[in-house]
């Protein structure tokens, strides 16, 4: 039986990977709104304050601290930029249709696909190729507030059962 062992992360990736968990945790919260038949605006009205108050600021770091970091052809930089672009692309559509339940499920499953990419692939990738002064600079992210979004956010429509009642 195959165990699978914690992956070696860089000091300087770690404010990062704990901006994923947050991501990871919109995800479920997404999935879990969506399960409990919560309405789909207001699922899509949460994911757009945190992107618009964390995710956003999360990719604009990577792209300028991270992405620009390997050279222009590198794939495993095209396909994160290529991500990125795709989830800026789900938000505008959120944007536009907040009762889109297809939306919401194909921003979720982006996001997580994109963040297991980024924390599998993409990182190792990043801890074999670059210089110590690269991953110097990367260093000086200290990561978002994402744990801090929920206290200024009031419906908490991932906490309801499919009767309405809270948890």
């Amino acid at each position: 039986m195959k165990t699978n062992s914690p992956i070696k992360r860089h000091q300087a990736l770690v404010s990062f990977s704990k901006d994923h968990h947050f991501g990871l945790l919109l995800v479920w919260k997404i999935k879990q709104g969506l399960s409990n038949a919560v309405a789909p605006e207001r699922i899509s009205n949460y994911i757009l304050y945190c992107f618009a108050e964390d995710l956003q600021h999360h990719f604009k770091e990577e792209e300028q601290l991270i992405f620009c970091k390997l050279s222009a052809d590198d794939i495993l930089r095209q396909q994160a930029e290529k991500d990125h672009q795709i989830i800026y692309g789900l938000i505008q559509q959120i944007r536009s249709d907040k009762n889109n339940e297809v939306l919401l499920t194909q921003f979720a499953d982006k996001l997580q696909e994109h963040i297991r990419f980024e924390e599998r692939i993409l990182f190792n990738h990043l801890q074999k190729e670059l210089t110590v002064s690269a991953m110097q600079i990367i260093s000086t992210y200290t990561g978002s507030q994402a744990g801090d979004i929920d206290c200024r956010w009031q419906d908490i429509f991932w906490g309801i059962k499919n009767d309405g009642l809270q948890k």
